[in-house]
């Protein structure tokens, strides 16, 4: 499975894991963070949390789930169909390619910004409204397919 990955993350243009990361990194924006967590850890502060998870998608969507996540915005540059049996899976793509190949499971196309349909505080906006719809009852793509997974990591250690 890992050389899968690793494959997977080259073809989508990227050389190490370290860059992968430092990408995740970005996603967080410029807000400070307040805390680390633990694998499956619940956040004791309001504010942008950062857990530490696996790069495996499944175990790291189990992760949030776990630490009492209720919602789950997953973003994913090549379309992992990831789903979770207690908790709606929302995905997001920045990747406009991503989105034209596999709209039938994700959920929003944040890669109309780079299309130039959308400014970024516009799908930003767009991205909340979609989490407010699901939290009101609207199923996701990966409930509609029944995507629905869980992996628990075996990492040991704190952060």
């Amino acid at each position: 499975m890992l050389v899968v990955r690793l494959i997977g993350n080259i073809k989508g243009g990227l050389t190490t894991i370290e860059e992968k990361s430092l990408g995740c990194i970005h996603k967080g924006g410029t807000a400070p963070l307040v805390e680390v967590l633990n694998y499956a850890q619940r956040p004791s502060e309001k504010g942008l949390v950062m857990m530490d998870t696996p790069g495996y998608d499944v175990e790291s969507v189990t992760g949030m789930v776990a630490g009492g996540a209720q919602i789950c915005v997953f973003t994913t540059g090549r379309g992992t169909p990831v789903g979770n049996p207690l908790v709606p899976v929302i995905k997001v793509t920045g990747n406009p390619g991503t989105f034209r190949k596999l709209d039938d499971i994700i959920d929003y196309n944040a890669g109309a910004i780079l299309d130039g349909k959308i400014s970024i505080t516009g799908a930003s906006k767009e991205i909340f409204q979609e989490i407010l719809a699901v939290a009101n009852g609207k199923i996701t793509k990966a409930e509609s397919l029944g995507f629905s997974e869980i992996g628990i990591s075996r990492m040991f250690g704190s952060v």
